[in-house]
């Protein structure tokens, strides 16, 4: 056992969130302009406490709650990344996977200036950290001519992983299967989006169609034994976020989410923040919540935090 489990342990059972803070962890699913702390972004943003009905009424909270409080364009977009880097050196992630847009790299004048931009940010917050950013698509019929744009982006070489987000019944997974097989080939962790509002099916089909090494959320595969199976023999990552998935209401509460049941089936699960200026749950929060829920125990948190930290091991050899 090395120091730091054992700092993460005592940190758990004495509720010292100021320990637990100080304790090595991922953040492994965080959109970059909502990964930050509301008061690193501005003091006139108040944290929405009540559950959304859906993920449009969220987008509408974010713009008439967040956005009118910042200045717009570039300057407000690199205000909430710069909070998401911030919180990132408050929390002590040590591997850290931020999700852009392909219209933040448009508003950062082209991949050059945004990775400069972006890296910079890295390097004054978190120096010491990995960071693995992550080129995030909206799930739509993507055209012929965005596929060979999303291909000369990842080409360039900035992007570790892709995702595919939004609403998981906007379109077809179908025609992203080639560009998802260029994605492998240029060496990146394929991601995606699935089985939050979806099925366990939905899960299954999305790993199998796009060959993922990780899904973001996936908590509906728990209602399937066939799923969480194929998740645990395949090491198929799912990157939860408890608070996100409550305050969506996904799930009721900590207590009965199905993380556990993924847990004790030996599905691998990481413990990820999602949009933390919108639920207001940063990665010590949210291993303090599932502890004082006794949906774990401090061993298997820190188990969980472990699997986190080296949740990329197995693409070292072909990461460039």
């Amino acid at each position: 056992m090395t120091e730091n489990d054992m700092k993460f342990k005592m940190a758990l059972e004495e509720r010292d969130r100021t320990a637990l803070g100080q304790v090595p962890k991922s953040d492994l699913h965080n959109h970059a302009g909502r990964g930050g702390k509301a008061e690193d972004v501005s003091l006139h943003i108040k944290p929405r406490r009540d559950p959304f009905d859906s993920l449009n009424e969220m987008q509408v909270w974010f713009e008439n709650s967040v956005k009118v409080h910042i200045p717009s364009g570039a300057e407000g977009f690199l205000r909430r990344v710069e909070a998401a880097f911030i919180q990132a050196r408050r929390d002590n992630i040590k591997r850290l996977s931020l999700s852009f847009g392909l219209g933040d790299i448009v508003a950062l004048k082209g991949l050059v200036g945004f990775s400069k931009t972006i890296d910079a940010l890295k390097r004054k917050y978190i120096p010491e950290s990995e960071f693995l950013p992550e080129l995030a698509l909206l799930r739509s019929d993507i055209s012929e001519e965005e596929v060979d744009v999303v291909k000369d982006i990842i080409s360039f070489g900035y992007f570790k992983s892709i995702d595919i987000c939004g609403n998981e019944k906007a379109g077809s997974l179908d025609r992203y299967v080639g560009l998802y097989r260029f994605a492998r080939e240029k060496h990146l962790i394929l991601k995606a989006h699935v089985g939050e509002f979806g099925t366990a099916r939905d899960v299954l089909e999305a790993v199998e169609k796009l060959e993922l090494d990780e899904v973001h959320h996936g908590i509906a595969a728990a209602s399937s034994l066939e799923s969480m199976r194929f998740l645990r023999d395949n090491k198929i990552i799912l990157n939860v976020c408890p608070t996100s998935n409550i305050m969506l209401k996904r799930v009721e509460n900590y207590r009965c989410h199905p993380i556990r049941k993924l847990f004790d089936h030996g599905v691998p699960v990481t413990i990820n923040t999602d949009d933390l200026l919108v639920f207001n749950a940063s990665v010590s929060d949210e291993y303090m919540n599932l502890y004082d829920n006794n949906v774990f125990s401090a061993e298997e948190l820190n188990h969980i935090r472990s699997s986190g930290l080296n949740a990329y091991g197995k693409y070292q050899d072909l990461m460039p």
